[in-house]
């Protein structure tokens, strides 16, 4: 039998558990990456990957905001099955408020977190030898218990909660950035990129021997979380970068308006051209960043049997470009859940092709477990698949519906259709021959409306019987 094994699949050509580079940014535009279109936005590194990978331009997450889709990445379940469907934030400093240390250790976005029994993507690689770490936002949970290292992480350094300065580290005042277990605040000063590239590549020098996984979710380019308006209406990019943007220094400014929910008051506080300026360049950083990361595969010879996987956590806000999408973050609209991806494994997937295969995050998580062979596990419903047979040109895609909901706003996608309803506007679109989801169709197709209706109502029930988990569900 294993001379049988040995002539079926020679020595020399069976394939190692792959190495996994996972790189997701903050808020990004679908246009926001020359690959991607944009002529404004400098991506050097991340055209390079898409050269070398393959882009899907049909890309979807889970959720149209941070928390919820950052979950579905790490567990391959729908935001609605592993129980974060909404985000894990407080709503005091959207009104200017700075919690005292006491206030703050009792809110929400300090106490909570993804349930403890949902099985996380690093938890199952150990049991396959490999090595993890987390560089840059956690965003699943302040406490020890939901802390990386007690999800299978074996190292992080980075940022608990949604979004932070970029400098002070910070979110609305309260220190947020962690290595392991403990609150730190020794970098404070620095740009928070380099500190997460400083972090990834140590990880890399440290554990390129043996397999791998590196974790590097920037918050580039979320904007600031800083009380100060000046600061937190757009993101942060370094001197070294904005440079690269003569056209938007020279237009950069600020101009006086009410700022959100801050009342009456008027502030002061960047033209759309500084917003731009910082978001441009913060993108910029990150994708230099990146190319450093790249550059050590290279040099460790471990890039062949590297898998890496870039791609947003959401559709882009603030500064961002969506074109031709229509909205972004937050809206169920394609600009809020469509975003850019780019898959490299060289040899696996083809090099400088486009894929417009309908995938989304779901098939993340069992992709790289196919990748890493390591089985799934069988007691836990995983609500996607291996993604590469699709980008290897071998099978079409197996998904044929997407559904999304935050709170009272609904998104579904059966085919090429598209059924929005919405705060923000609602309609039924036909995606194949409107993009920018222009079209409502409700009452020329009122039968597909019904059909794709009906399709969410089935999700919506077993969803509803899934297990519950935390912390939002009752039970």
């Amino acid at each position: 039998m294993r001379l049988l094994f040995l002539l079926l699949f020679p020595v020399g050509l069976l394939a190692a558990p792959a190495n996994i580079v996972l790189i997701v940014s903050d808020d990004q535009g679908y246009r926001d990456l020359g690959c991607f279109g944009s002529k404004e936005i400098l991506t050097p590194q991340l055209d390079r990957l898409a050269k070398e990978g393959t882009k899907l331009t049909q890309f979807y997450v889970t959720w149209p905001a941070c928390t919820p889709s950052r979950g579905s990445i790490l567990t391959g379940r729908y935001p609605q099955r592993n129980g974060i469907y909404d985000m894990i934030r407080n709503e005091a400093p959207d009104y200017g408020y700075k919690y005292k240390p006491g206030e703050y250790e009792a809110t929400f976005e300090r106490i909570g977190g993804m349930d403890t029994r949902e099985v996380l993507l690093p938890e199952l690689l150990k049991s396959a030898g490999y090595v993890s770490g987390i560089f840059g936002k956690w965003d699943l949970g302040v406490h020890r218990r939901f802390l990386p290292l007690a999800r299978g992480f074996d190292e992080f350094y980075g940022f608990v909660n949604t979004g932070i300065d970029y400098y002070t580290h910070e979110r609305y005042g309260v220190p947020s950035m962690y290595r392991n277990n403990k609150p730190t605040t020794a970098d404070k000063g620095t740009y928070c990129t380099d500190l997460f590239e400083r972090e990834a590549t140590r990880f890399l020098k440290t554990h390129h021997k043996k397999p791998f996984f590196l974790y590097l979710p920037f918050n580039a380019p979320h904007n600031a979380s800083n009380l100060n308006p000046t600061i937190r209406a757009g993101a942060q990019g370094p001197e070294s970068t904005k440079k690269l943007y003569p056209h938007l220094q020279a237009e950069a400014g600020f101009t006086e308006r009410k700022f959100g929910k801050y009342g009456e008051k008027l502030f002061k506080v960047p033209n759309r051209a500084a917003k731009r300026l910082e978001y441009a360049a913060s993108i910029t950083a990150m994708d230099a960043a990146i190319g450093r990361v790249l550059d050590l595969l290279d040099h460790y010879q471990v890039a062949d049997n590297t898998l890496v996987i870039f791609f947003s956590d959401n559709g882009g806000g603030g500064a961002s470009d969506n074109t031709p999408l229509r909205g972004g973050k937050g809206q169920m609209f394609e600009g809020g859940l469509r975003v850019p991806c780019i898959i490299r494994w060289p040899g696996r997937v083809p090099a400088g092709k486009t894929s417009d295969a309908f995938l989304t995050s779901l098939e993340i998580l069992p992709t790289l477990l196919k990748s890493c062979q390591v089985n799934p596990p069988q007691d836990i419903i995983l609500d996607g698949f291996d993604l590469l047979p699709v980008l290897q040109g071998e099978t079409p895609s197996a998904r044929n519906t997407m559904f999304w909901q935050r709170r009272h706003d609904i998104g579904v996608r059966v085919g090429d259709w598209k059924w929005v309803n919405s705060s923000r506007g609602s309609g039924l679109f036909n995606l194949k021959t409107d993009i920018g989801e222009q079209q409502d169709l409700s009452a020329t197709h009122p039968e597909k409306l019904k059909e794709l209706k009906q399709h969410f109502a089935r999700w919506k029930k077993q969803m509803n019987a899934a297990e519950p988990r935390g912390p939002f569900r009752d039970y």
